[in-house]
């Protein structure tokens, strides 16, 4: 069974030959070609690259072609800072009044040189595997985005108090969030992961949640022409897993912090799960730790398919070595397979 099967098995809730593992590799790839994250992500040939090394190097079961979040920022003509050591975040806030709300214009996706980048690897990356390996593209749900877009404060005073230009931001970001999701799936993406961790109970209320970001959710993703996975970046879902089922969402990446009986029973033949390993933790574990998550997390949520195993947030830190996520891999072919053996559970 190849990785696409693999995939869209568990995906189907039926148990495959084993659970998929799906680490989402993004500037790890940095680490990997021994380069700094800049020049890393300064060519998307090195993605492509990098992409489908790991995916070998760590029997990965899935192609992620996210470079990371704030190029929408930059696509949007914001500022990048780059760090040496974590993932590249945004600058000065592009929107700094309301007034910049009502003269924003979104980005031409396909016109975009930055967007253009995730473009020609998504491209290239699906003439390579085919339909041998999904491949997961990303974007950042327009709930979320005017995080980066004006601050995190401004933007929760417009959530508040200022519906109406709330609803005009939301309107120009869906519309922005809809054509560079579906211009991942023309160029090659089997779905497209839907980054929106400002509607975890960790950040908002879920009555407020209900109001704003889950109408979002439901009216972007409708427009969305393929497969969607909603995930909270190491928020808390499952307080509020009736309400993304019904966004229309195929897949829930969920936290650490959630509880894996309680979360699987809801999700059953639902919703698939992605998760939840702790990628901060992860840095430190050694192969016991690592056996004994990756036991636990299969037994408490892989019976039935429904499951691919995956850090909780969406982004495997540079910190996490390299032998923790080989010894990740060989647990997940050890004590994955299908039909699951009792004992191989054991905590």
């Amino acid at each position: 069974m190849n990785s696409f099967d693999r995939v869209m098995s568990s995906l189907s809730f039926k148990e495959p030959d084993r659970v998929p593992l799906c680490l989402l590799l993004s500037l790890y790839g940095a680490k990997e070609m021994n380069v700094s994250v800049k020049e890393y992500f300064s060519k998307w040939e090195n993605i492509v690259e990098m992409q489908l090394k790991m995916k070998e190097k760590y029997s990965n079961d899935c192609i992620y072609t996210f470079f990371y979040a704030a190029i929408e920022i930059e696509a949007m003509g914001g500022e990048v800072i780059f760090s040496p050591d974590g993932p590249p975040n945004s600058g000065e806030p592009i929107i700094k009044t309301n007034k910049d709300i009502e003269r924003f214009e979104i980005p031409k996706v396909k016109e975009n040189k930055h967007l253009g980048k995730v473009l020609k690897a998504t491209k290239e990356l699906k003439s390579k595997v085919g339909n041998e390996v999904p491949i997961i593209g990303v974007v950042m749900s327009p709930y979320s985005l005017p995080v980066m877009q004006m601050g995190f404060e401004k933007y929760l005073n417009l959530i508040y108090f200022n519906p109406n230009h709330f609803d005009l931001l939301m309107k120009k970001n869906e519309e922005f969030c809809v054509q560079w999701a579906n211009a991942q799936l023309e160029a090659g993406a089997t779905a497209i992961c839907y980054f929106d961790p400002l509607s975890s109970p960790n950040i908002i209320e879920p009555h407020t949640y209900l109001e704003t970001g889950h109408k979002v959710a439901k009216r972007t993703l409708g427009k969305i022409n393929g497969a969607t996975a909603t995930h909270l970046a190491s928020g808390i879902a499952l307080p509020v897993i009736d309400d993304i089922i019904k966004t229309g969402t195929q897949v829930l990446g969920f936290s650490s912090s959630d509880d894996l009986d309680m979360i699987k029973r809801e999700a059953k033949d639902r919703i698939c799960l992605l998760g939840n390993l702790n990628g901060i933790e992860m840095v430190h574990w050694d192969k016991p730790k690592v056996e004994k998550e990756i036991k636990k997390l299969i037994k408490k949520a892989g019976k039935g398919g429904g499951l691919l195993i995956s850090d909780n947030h969406g982004e495997i830190p540079l910190q996490v070595p390299e032998r923790v996520l080989l010894e990740i891999s060989e647990a997940v072919r050890k004590y994955g397979k299908y039909p699951l053996k009792e004992d191989d559970g054991n905590e």
